[in-house]
């Protein structure tokens, strides 16, 4: 993924954050990021492709300036959503990129998949991204495997939202009674949110639920060392974490498997049950460090895209190639 020299590429990430963006000239020479912190609208007609135009424009306009280009070769955006909310940005984008900027190749990709370019780059294997949330993604470079995504109320299995609400959970069996219960972990629940009795009424109002809910994973951790019960969840979560890299992973070749995201910040009450579990369940995987994040990803898509192959599988929902003109 290193595009002609002379050429510059943009990348995009877009997410639940803001957008990102970067600009580069082969793999030698990038400028940025430069950020906005609105996040790209979403409505019953999917991602809003004006709105994300608009928060694009000031951005790749100071990257291009500082170029000292008025043309790009290739642009690709990574963009949250994209693989089940994406139709408008595959009808309005190409022809909108191509009119403002020359855009010659242009890629839509799920947001796994830039955070799979940006982990491994054009290789076989699997990544799993566990934040607030948790998706897992591999391919043996012919096809792509998902597992999970599928939000805190229906998946998500292992991520932080997972964790925060198991433990919240203890901590309420604590206060009722219950077996399974753990007062060290109820007591944490009332230091940050107050009494458990008004918990509920706390938290199912909110919009940031599972951010919400993934702020108690780190207490989660912290009482694991010494607790029995938040013990158990964090291998529960590892549990959960090795069942999605399995399900992806390529059982043939010699593939690699990235972990990326927030969550493994938790340390070692997390990362030490899951490396047990990722050598019992992805035994033929080899464990390797993330080369990058997902904004590296998309840059790393239009390098190729511009060389005329983006080094990863075409696929209609996880990354989508338009068509030349």
């Amino acid at each position: 993924m290193s595009g002609p020299a002379g050429q510059w590429v943009l990348g995009v990430d877009s997410g639940g954050s803001g957008l990102r963006a970067s600009l580069a000239e082969g793999t030698e020479r990038r400028l940025g990021p430069v950020r906005s912190t609105v996040p790209v609208r979403t409505g019953a007609d999917g991602i809003d492709a004006g709105h994300l135009l608009e928060l694009l424009a000031p951005l790749a306009s100071d990257l291009m300036a500082r170029a000292g280009t008025e043309r790009l070769a290739a642009v690709a955006v990574g963009a949250a959503g994209m693989a089940s909310l994406g139709d408008r940005l595959r009808a309005e984008l190409p022809g909108a990129l191509r009119d403002t900027y020359g855009a010659g190749r242009l890629a839509l990709a799920a947001d796994a998949v830039t955070a799979y370019a940006g982990a491994l780059g054009p290789r076989p294997g699997a990544v799993v991204a566990a934040g607030t949330g948790l998706i897992a993604l591999g391919t043996d470079l012919r096809s792509w495997r998902r597992a999970d995504g599928w939000g805190h109320l229906l998946g998500d299995c292992g991520s932080g939202a997972w964790i925060g609400r198991a433990g919240l959970e203890a901590a309420l069996r604590a206060y009722d009674g219950r077996s399974g219960g753990s007062t060290a972990l109820l007591e944490r629940a009332e230091q940050r949110f107050g009494p458990a009795g008004a918990l509920p009424a706390q938290l199912y109002p909110r919009t940031d639920r599972p951010a919400v809910l993934a702020s108690f994973a780190p207490e989660v951790a912290a009482c694991a060392p010494s607790d029995p019960v938040a013990e158990a969840i964090l291998r529960a979560a590892a549990e959960h974490i090795a069942d999605c890299a399995a399900a992806v992973t390529p059982t043939t070749g010699e593939p690699e498997l990235a972990l990326t995201g927030g969550l493994l910040n938790l340390g070692e009450p997390l990362l030490a049950p899951l490396g047990e579990q990722l050598a019992r369940r992805v035994p033929q995987a080899r464990a390797v460090p993330a080369g990058g994040d997902p904004l590296d990803g998309a840059v790393r898509l239009a390098l190729g895209l511009a060389s005329g192959d983006p080094g990863l599988p075409a696929d209609a929902r996880m990354l989508w190639l338009a068509a030349d003109d």
